[in-house]
């Protein structure tokens, strides 16, 4: 049975504040073990309008838990989305470890989407709807003590632990590249910590932007035009710690970089 209306608001409003407050709480299923999938996006949208209401701005969405390292890291199985707000891009290439909890950092690669998808779509749909593909690295923060071994529900209500992101500045056409198999490097401080093909990203990044619209669709909605998607981590997240430098090399797509202040 779902639960109430109001205790779902309540939970959202329990998210919102640890964000605020920099503040790690317990896991939502702690309190109510039979939250589902439909109550915990139903959270997250709570939470996202108390965001909106504040004057943030949806600007898209990120998939999460598309690599298989990635859910083992996790103790997770399937994929999940979140949204993302104007609030939520690293601008200038800085972001700042004030007011967050226990940032972590993983490599994507995003798209930019053209023209609005609805439904149930193909791979050659989504290509013709985007206007093109860039480098990305996603910053995660959850709301829950310790960041590890949640329930699918958790990372779903906590905005499928999203904080912040960065774009890379060089834009390609999504259909000039052979995007299953592009190679991705991140370093911190110059030294390699992470590579993996794209294909960790769901087989195909492409894919990601597939499954979301069926998540969306599962939920009466639809892909807006404009969109930036995060397509997914292709490796295990790398924990952030003020004064270094983290750079994403991906092939074709060029590098991008965020440097992390106290």
């Amino acid at each position: 049975m779902p639960l109430p209306s109001e205790e779902l608001s309540a939970l959202a409003q329990f998210l919102d504040a640890g964000r605020l407050d920099a503040r790690a709480g317990a896991k939502l299923t702690d309190r109510h073990p039979e939250l589902s999938v439909d109550d915990a996006y139903a959270v997250q949208e709570r939470g996202m309008a108390l965001r909106f209401g504040r004057g943030e701005k949806r600007v898209g969405y990120k998939m999460g838990l598309t690599s298989q390292a990635k859910r083992e890291q996790m103790g997770l199985h399937s994929p999940v989305y979140g949204e993302l707000t104007d609030a939520m891009e690293a601008r200038g290439g800085t972001y700042r470890l004030v007011g967050q909890i226990h940032p972590k950092i993983e490599p994507e690669v995003a798209f930019l989407v053209r023209d609005e998808l609805r439904g149930n779509v193909t791979r050659e749909e989504v290509l013709a709807a985007c206007s093109g593909v860039c480098a990305a690295m996603e910053i995660l923060d959850s709301r829950y003590v310790g960041f590890k071994y949640f329930s699918l529900p958790d990372v779903i209500a906590d905005n499928s632990s999203s904080s912040q992101f960065v774009l890379g500045a060089e834009v390609v056409d999504p259909r000039s590249l052979d995007l299953a198999h592009l190679e991705m490097v991140m370093s911190v401080d110059g030294v390699p910590v992470e590579r993996a093909l794209s294909s960790a990203i769901s087989g195909d990044p492409v894919i990601s932007v597939v499954q979301l619209c069926a998540l969306l669709a599962a939920r009466g909605l639809a892909l807006p035009a404009g969109s930036v998607v995060l397509a997914g981590a292709a490796t295990t997240a790398v924990q952030l710690a003020a004064g270094q430098r983290i750079e994403l090399a991906v092939q074709g797509l060029g590098t991008v970089r965020v440097d992390v202040a106290p």
